[in-house]
């Protein structure tokens, strides 16, 4: 029940912070624009996730107990097991807590203390273009948890953009001006020519991977969507405590008034024609969403695709309907946003009623659970948001919200058409040759989108799992300490980060924020940087080691 709750608030933000971030970008760019309000962003979300989870009730019987034994459901099982296995004396927790503690400390005396950069950076001056590495705890352990390979695929992806796109548009560019940068692209930097040109080149490469993962999960999702609804409510004649669900009546009409109030409350600005989006796509995604974590997990949901093409259809429709500018942008986001939780929300709740049914909980009580963490959580993310913008604000170097910005230029690509074409179709290009290869395109071309100096760090990681794999069941065990290990080094640095924004808030009466007061000004720099960087990898090695035991 605890592991339920908790992961509705996992779910919620994930879809949240995906899209939303476009509206504060936005709102940054022009005065016509205004930052959501606390409450907009808790409404929003509250509906969205609530729809979700409505949307899952009726789909449980179907995808979880008829296909027991046929779909996976790699994390929701993964979940039982751990809870069936118990704790093991406790050393399972001492790894999480131990990196819990290890990156909170790292990441304050980096990004708190200032004491080394947490981005370490050389140019290349001869290539016109740079390296480096942003040495964070966060990002070493995703690349262990996913691994080599698909860390290979994003650094691959980097080098692409690094050191083949950007050398290439420095030496051509030479003293001219290219649109959409309004400077000599010799004066423009690494950092200029990523900002101005390898962005859009990487959104026309991640839309299409989205894309091409949802045209290949088709077949799968037809399949999804007929039994799904073939088995739509079906329960067994005698309904046993293992087998009960919130009854079905009061979930129609909770719909129906969510679907109202999206229609008819004005801080909801969908209109009538966005609330029908929400219902048929909403329901259509989170059946898609539910099977498919069931198929292949969690990890591998194509949310960002299904919200890609909701924010295509719906930015087309509202455009020919009239509903253009700033309202109609706002609306396609507020769509995209409520279809992406609800994505979210259905795959995340499918896994928490897998793990209920191994262990023999009630259906019902879960759902209540679910409710519980959608309600929190809700009222959590606007002011969580609101933090971290005023920190650093959406889309600057510290917080780049990469899918918030990917939804945010679809969007003003479909409505203003003023998106630079030929930069995108150039990464559309890539992401079809990449797939004519046989190589999974998404992981390239997020490669491509982000700064090669967040691919660097994740290889780093994906090595060191790669190592320890190759040492067969010994290596498997220290991989599992590992991804333990891993887990904790994300949750600190999260924390920490939160802690970090309220601090460059907090102001002190010198005129300073508390976080610029204790900044040191980076005096390590990039060495002291690099150094600390190793020490993390090598802590990653020293906690999963495995300890012989005394006869």
């Amino acid at each position: 029940m605890v592991q339920t709750i908790g992961s509705a608030g996992e779910s919620l933000a994930a879809g949240a912070i995906f899209t939303l971030p476009a509206l504060f970008m936005w709102a940054k760019e022009s005065d016509a624009v205004s930052k959501p309000s606390f409450w907009i962003i808790a409404v929003i979300s509250l509906c969205a996730a609530i729809l979700g989870l409505i949307f899952m009730v009726p789909l449980r019987s179907a995808l979880i107990v008829e296909e027991h034994g046929v779909l996976p459901f790699p994390e929701g099982t993964a979940c039982a097991e751990v809870l069936l296995a118990g704790e093991e004396g406790g050393e399972k927790s001492k790894i999480v807590f131990s990196g819990l503690g290890i990156s909170a400390l790292y990441k304050f005396i980096a990004d708190g203390l200032h004491l080394f950069p947490s981005e370490i950076d050389w140019s290349i001056k001869k290539l016109g273009t740079g390296f480096g590495a942003d040495v964070l705890p966060a990002l070493a352990s995703v690349g262990y948890i996913c691994g080599k390979k698909i860390s290979a695929y994003m650094f691959a992806g980097g080098i692409l953009g690094w050191f083949v796109v950007i050398p290439l548009i420095h030496f051509f560019g030479d003293s001219s001006v290219f649109a959409p940068a309004g400077a000599p692209v010799s004066e423009l930097g690494a950092w200029g020519i990523w900002s101005s040109y390898i962005r859009y080149v990487g959104t026309g490469a991640v839309a299409t991977g989205g894309i091409i993962s949802l045209i290949k999960s088709f077949p799968t999702i037809i399949k999804t969507f007929r039994k799904a609804v073939s088995g739509f409510g079906h329960k067994e004649a005698v309904a046993e405590r293992t087998n009960r669900d919130l009854p079905m009546q009061p979930l129609i009409i909770g719909a129906l008034l969510i679907v109202l109030i999206i229609w008819l409350l004005p801080a909801i600005p969908v209109g009538l024609l966005g609330a029908l989006i929400i219902v048929v796509f909403g329901f259509f995604f989170a059946t898609v969403s539910s099977r498919m974590v069931g198929l292949v997990g969690s990890s591998n949901n194509p949310v960002s695709g299904m919200t890609i093409a909701t924010l295509i259809i719906a930015a087309a429709l509202l455009k020919s309907t009239g509903h253009t500018g700033v309202a109609g942008m706002t609306s396609a986001i507020c769509i995209g946003t409520i279809i992406c939780i609800i994505a979210c929300m259905a795959g995340d709740m499918s896994q928490d009623l897998k793990s209920g049914y191994i262990l023999g909980a009630t259906p019902k009580n879960q759902q209540l659970g679910e409710l519980i963490g959608c309600v929190v959580s809700a009222f959590a993310i606007g002011g969580i948001m609101y933090l971290l913008d005023s920190a650093w604000g959406f889309g600057s170097k510290e917080l780049p919200a990469p899918q918030a910005t990917l939804m945010k230029l679809v969007v003003e690509g479909v409505m203003g058409g003023n998106l630079p074409w030929t930069l995108v179709l150039v990464g559309v290009g890539i992401a079809v040759a990449v797939e004519i290869i046989g190589i999974p395109v998404l992981p390239v071309a997020i490669g491509v989108y982000l700064p090669i100096h967040l691919s660097v760090p994740i290889f780093a990681g994906g090595l060191l799992r790669a190592f320890f794999d190759r040492k067969g069941e010994e290596g498997k065990a220290i991989t599992e300490k590992g991804v333990l290990y891993g887990s904790g080094l994300i949750a600190g640095e999260g924390l920490i980060g939160i802690l970090l924004a309220i601090f460059a808030v907090v102001p002190l009466s010198n005129g300073k924020s508390l976080l610029e007061t204790l900044n040191l000004g980076n005096i390590l720099g990039n060495a002291g940087g690099l150094i600390f960087f190793v020490l993390l990898l090598a802590s990653i090695v020293f906690f999963t080691r495995n300890k012989k035991k005394a006869n």
